[in-house]
């Protein structure tokens, strides 16, 4: 969660009309002009990770296959994403994203190459450029169930507009099965050419279809297998179509399986601390010093700028995001007010959280499924004003509003115990011992994922025995300040 003043900055997806059969062609300008916007979305929202080793490793994979593209006009760029839900995406212009959640999931450097040279296919068939006239931005995607999300209103779309608003149909939306299957080929063409196995693609997939199982298949969560879908079908297509692909001799830039392993420790795998993480329903921020407590079994979502929870029956859902900067909480209902041109000041209350400033105000709003009551709350705490709104059909106004308060009155600087409760995990590599099974491992390694989650990130079954010396990836508690 970071601070956010354009409280009504939307995306405003494309204006242009192109790409479609029968519509306007975009030129390399147009489209390389639509890349640099959408670059910019990807890292206000989601951000770069911060490992210069890692992020030339990616571009020396990502340049090498890019010679092979029959596109001559398109300055292909490539970048780790801080994000840690497996996914990769491409922008029309050429800038490739892989995200450091998916990275921790691959075993060998043909699978990175599979994955890169998959997002090169779409863009030499254009699928990016073709999809324009659709590009329109999704909303509010949060990973929760899809009751919450169904409940924003035209206000409070515009207070949290900016959550997701990377995600457009044009970076992230499906591409059709067709298009899907030309860019596995013309990706898998490319991996052969530049020196690397074209089979490893479908080791790759294989790896994330298990990934969603063991991560129980959430249709919301912005994966590699949620905007690119599989099947074992295309598993098994892909490895067919990679035996009649003949392979250049070249080196690997890695040397070894064990170098590529290598070249991943310290990646973080889970929610970054310096953007807060939850724990159970308590939400802790040791960069902005504070806790927030939601109520138990709410469902609970964080991203760079927002921490969200929704009720399980989806009546109410409540967000966390900074307003503005200061001491006085009535900055962050001005920062609204003008943001929405909406009179909300002169209806503001002021009120303690604790020991801190805050003030509150309520207001109606209509929505497609009936009138909704918006609670909106501003807490001055450490230099910064933050802003919870909370939403709730108007029928439940008065039940949900003790909770907003309740939540609202839980906020607190963080103590130092809870504090020291916000480790942040990073891969690590163990090496088996003589005799050693994964189970074994995994206990020994006091590994922050379960048994069933290492064993998918390393590519072997959950019941296994391993050899002396093998490396297996686990994630470790590590202090912020290491990488």
């Amino acid at each position: 969660m970071a601070v956010s003043l354009a409280l009504a900055a939307a995306a405003a997806g494309c204006a242009v009309n192109a790409g479609r059969s029968g519509g306007m062609r975009l030129s390399p300008e147009q489209e390389q002009q639509i890349g640099l916007e959408e670059a910019r979305k990807v890292e206000q929202e989601f951000g770069l990770l911060d490992d210069r080793p890692l992020s030339n490793y990616l571009d020396a994979v990502g340049r090498r296959l890019a010679l092979h593209s029959s596109r001559t006009d398109v300055p292909y760029k490539f970048f780790v994403v801080d994000s840690p839900e497996p996914n990769a995406f491409v922008s029309p212009g050429g800038a490739v994203y892989v995200t450091r959640g998916l990275l921790v999931l691959l075993n060998s450097e043909d699978e990175l190459a599979c994955v890169v040279a998959h997002l090169i296919g779409h863009v030499t068939a254009r699928h990016p450029v073709r999809r324009l006239t659709q590009a329109t931005p999704l909303g509010l995607v949060t990973g929760l169930s899809a009751g919450p999300t169904g409940l924003v209103s035209p206000v409070l779309t515009e207070v949290v507009s900016d959550v997701g608003a990377v995600a457009s149909r044009l970076v992230l939306e499906p591409y059709s099965s067709d298009q899907e299957r030309e860019a596995d080929r013309l990706g898998q063409k490319m991996t052969a050419d530049a020196g690397w196995e074209p089979a490893a693609m479908s080791r790759m997939l294989h790896t994330l279809e298990r990934e969603e199982t063991v991560r129980g298949g959430n249709p919301k969560r912005f994966s590699f297998l949620a905007s690119h879908p599989t099947a074992p079908e295309r598993v098994a297509d892909n490895a067919e179509y990679a035996k009649g692909l003949p392979r250049a001799k070249q080196a690997p830039i890695k040397p070894s399986t064990s170098a590529f392993l290598e070249s991943l420790v310290g990646i973080p795998t889970d929610g970054r601390a310096g953007d807060g993480v939850f724990k159970d329903t308590t939400f802790l921020h040791p960069r902005y010093d504070f806790a927030i407590r939601f109520p138990e079994k709410w469902s609970t979502h964080n991203t760079r700028e927002h921490a969200v929870a929704a009720a399980p029956d989806g009546s109410a859902i409540m967000l966390v995001e900074v307003a503005a900067e200061g001491d006085d909480p009535l900055r962050g209902a001005l920062a609204l007010e003008q943001a929405l041109h909406w009179p909300i000041v002169e209806e503001v209350v002021p009120f303690r959280a604790g020991s801190l400033r805050a003030a509150q105000t309520h207001l109606q709003a209509e929505s497609p499924d009936g009138p909704l009551s918006v609670n909106l709350v501003w807490i001055a705490h450490g230099g910064r004003v933050f802003q919870l709104t909370g939403e709730t059909p108007l029928s439940h106004r008065k039940s949900a509003r003790a909770t907003f308060d309740a939540v609202a009155r839980s906020f607190r600087p963080l103590t130092a115990a809870q504090r020291r409760d916000v480790p942040e995990n990073r891969l690590r590599l163990i090496t088996a011992q003589q005799g050693e099974s994964l189970v074994s491992l995994v206990v020994r390694a006091k590994s922050a994922w379960m048994l069933d989650m290492v064993a998918v990130a390393n590519a072997r079954p959950s019941i296994t025995w391993l050899t002396q010396g093998d490396l297996i990836k686990v994630p470790l508690p590590q202090p912020q300040a290491q990488k």
